[in-house]
C-alpha cells in the first residue's frame, strides 16, 4: 500500500510538473508602446510564472515583417497592416488595440521651456524651409519666449516605424504641403534632417543635441525629461499631450469604428483633442497552436482588464470601456488548436 501511495504522489507530481513548464511566447514590433509593455509582461508573469513572453522593441515595421515571416507569435504596430501585409499572414491577423498614446514634438532648445507649434511650422522644419529657431513663422506662435538664432536639427526614425506612420499621418491631413511633398507611411523620404533608430535612438539623438526636434512617443520624453511642445489642433487650441487629451482624440473614432478596429484618429476634432495621437496594436494570428496559444489568449484578457489601469501611470491612456467590450469579443474569435 505504501508503495502504491508513493508512486501515486510520485506520478501526480510528475504529471504537475509537466503541465507546469514554463512556456515562452515571443514577440516584436513598435517601440512606441514599448515603456507599457514591459510592464504587462512583467506584472502578468506574476499572474501566470509559467507564461514568458519576451518582447523585441524593433519597430513597427520589423514587428510586421517578423509576423509575415513566422518567426514571432506575434507582431506589433502602432500602424494597422495594410491590406497587402494582411495577405501575406498564412494563419490571418486580429488586430488587438491595446491603449492609445500620443506622439510628441520634443525639443531641445537652451533657455526655451514653453513652445507652441502648428501643423505648418512642424511642416516647414522638416521640408527644411524653416532652418532657424528665430524664424518668425515660429516666434509669431510664441510671442513670450526667447527663440535662439540657432539652426534647426530635425530628427526623424530611420526604421520603418508606427510612430512615423502617425506623425507622417498627421502632418499629411492638417499640413499644406505634406501629402503631396512627401506623404505618410512606416517609412518616408525625409527631405532634411538624420535619423535615429527607435523611439530610444531619436530620444537619445535629442537629449544630446541642442537645436534639435524629434518625434517621439509621450513616456519616452517625460522619462528623459525632454520638453515637449503644446500642438494646435483642429479646433485652434494649442493642447499639450496627455492620457486626458489623447482619450478625448479617441472619442470620435468610437462612432465609426471599424470591425477590425484599423483606424486613425490624428487631427481629430474636438476643443481637447491632442492632434498626435493613436491607438497601439498587437499583431495576432486568427489561429494559435497549444499551450502558447492559450496563454497568449489568456493575456489578452487580462490586458483588457487589470493591465488597463497600468496606462495613464506610464502616460498611455487605457481604451474606452465600449471599446474593451468590443476587443474582448475579438478575443474570443482566436482559435487556439
Amino acid at each position: 500500500m505504501k508503495l502504491l501511495v508513493t508512486a501515486l504522489l510520485t506520478a501526480f507530481a510528475f504529471a504537475f510538473s509537466a503541465s507546469a513548464q514554463p512556456v515562452t511566447i515571443n514577440g516584436a514590433g513598435a517601440t512606441f508602446p514599448y515603456p507599457i509593455y514591459t510592464k504587462w509582461f512583467s506584472e502578468y508573469r506574476k499572474i501566470d510564472p509559467n507564461a514568458q513572453i519576451n518582447y523585441q522593441s524593433i519597430g513597427s515595421g520589423g514587428g510586421i515583417s517578423k509576423l509575415i515571416d513566422e518567426t514571432v507569435d506575434f507582431g506589433a504596430s502602432d500602424a494597422p497592416m495594410k491590406d497587402d501585409e494582411i495577405a501575406k499572414v498564412k494563419a490571418g491577423v486580429v488586430h488587438i488595440p491595446t491603449v492609445i498614446g500620443s506622439v510628441v514634438v520634443a525639443y531641445n532648445v537652451p533657455g526655451v521651456t514653453d513652445l507652441k507649434l502648428d501643423a505648418a511650422t512642424i511642416e516647414g522644419i522638416y521640408l527644411g524651409e524653416i532652418k532657424k529657431w528665430s524664424d518668425p513663422k515660429i516666434a509669431a506662435l510664441n510671442p513670450t519666449s526667447k527663440l535662439p538664432d540657432t539652426a534647426i536639427l530635425p530628427v526623424y526614425r530611420s526604421d520603418g516605424s508606427g510612430t512615423t506612420a502617425i506623425f507622417t499621418d498627421y502632418l499629411s491631413k492638417a499640413g499644406a504641403n505634406w501629402k503631396a511633398k512627401v506623404g505618410d507611411g512606416k517609412a518616408v523620404k525625409w527631405p532634411v534632417g538624420i535619423g535615429s533608430k527607435g523611439n530610444e535612438g531619436v530620444t537619445g539623438s535629442i537629449k544630446s543635441t541642442p537645436g534639435s526636434i524629434g518625434y517621439i512617443e509621450l513616456a519616452f520624453a517625460e522619462q528623459n525629461k525632454l520638453a515637449v511642445a503644446a500642438i494646435k489642433n483642429k479646433s485652434g487650441k494649442f493642447v499639450m499631450p496627455s492620457s486626458t487629451t489623447v482619450s478625448a482624440a479617441a472619442a470620435g473614432s468610437l462612432k465609426a469604428m471599424p470591425a477590425d478596429f484599423r483606424v486613425s484618429i490624428t487631427n481629430a476634432e474636438g476643443a481637447n483633442a491632442y492632434p498626435i495621437s493613436g491607438f497601439t496594436y498587437l499583431l495576432v494570428p486568427k489561429t494559435l497552436k497549444g499551450e502558447k496559444g492559450k496563454k497568449l489568449v489568456a493575456f489578452l484578457g487580462w490586458a483588457m482588464g487589470p493591465g488597463q489601469f497600468m496606462a495613464a501611470p506610464l502616460s498611455y491612456a487605457p481604451l474606452p470601456a465600449a471599446l474593451i467590450e468590443k476587443v474582448k469579443s475579438k478575443v474570443k474569435e482566436i482559435k487556439v488548436e
